[in-house]
């Protein structure tokens, strides 16, 4: 198989990478990630994934230009406001009371870069989120684990996060940060050799 550049930092896409086994080379994006004004919550993170795979398929490199750049990015969606990752334990605070008791929705973009074509494929997975009710000594105690940081929506499904959640209506990978049966099918419209003989 073909290396994929994954524009991306997060550990939980590159675990999902070696779990499906593909080669990858890691090379985080860094751009803004400010959600564009003007689109709607399924267009803003899909233009943002676009952005991250564009920027890293775009830069100045020696050699061959990289076959397939893979970027994605995840949103968490109350009442068509978008939580992104806080930036602080306060921020994370206000989000968890925002949540709790209430259903979101999870939308994670993606953007498959193939550099033969120049052309950037993307698409997104949406999915409703239930949260329990919590506590506020709740709250801090998952505050305390840490796992809020670098997190869209100040959780983590894969993780202690699972206890704050009653039910998932759609793509549990998705939530995590990469809806594997869409990331397949992604792959296999176009065309990268992946899952077949």
């Amino acid at each position: 198989m073909e290396p994929i550049i994954l524009a991306s930092a997060s550990p939980r896409r590159q675990d999902f990478f070696r779990l499906m086994g593909l080669p990858f080379t890691r090379v985080p994006a860094m751009i803004d990630e400010t959600p564009p004004a003007g689109l709607n919550p399924r267009q803003a993170a899909e233009e943002i994934a676009r952005r991250k795979a564009l920027a890293v398929a775009e830069r100045p490199r020696t050699g061959d230009p990289p076959p397939w750049v893979f970027a994605a990015d995840t949103i968490v969606v109350l009442e068509n406001e978008i939580f992104g990752k806080p930036a602080d334990r306060d921020g994370a605070r206000r989000m968890l009371e925002r949540l709790a008791g209430r259903r979101h929705e999870v939308i994670t973009a993606m953007a498959l870069y193939n550099g033969r074509l120049k052309t950037a494929n993307c698409r997104s997975k949406t999915s409703e989120v239930a949260f329990a009710p919590l506590a506020g000594a709740e709250i801090e105690w998952y505050l305390d684990t840490g796992e809020w940081e670098g997190a869209a929506g100040a959780y983590q499904l894969q993780g202690l996060g699972a206890c704050l959640i009653e039910a998932v209506n759609g793509s549990p990978s998705g939530v995590a940060g990469l809806p594997l049966y869409d990331f397949y099918a992604m792959l296999r419209d176009n065309g990268f050799p992946y899952g077949r003989r």
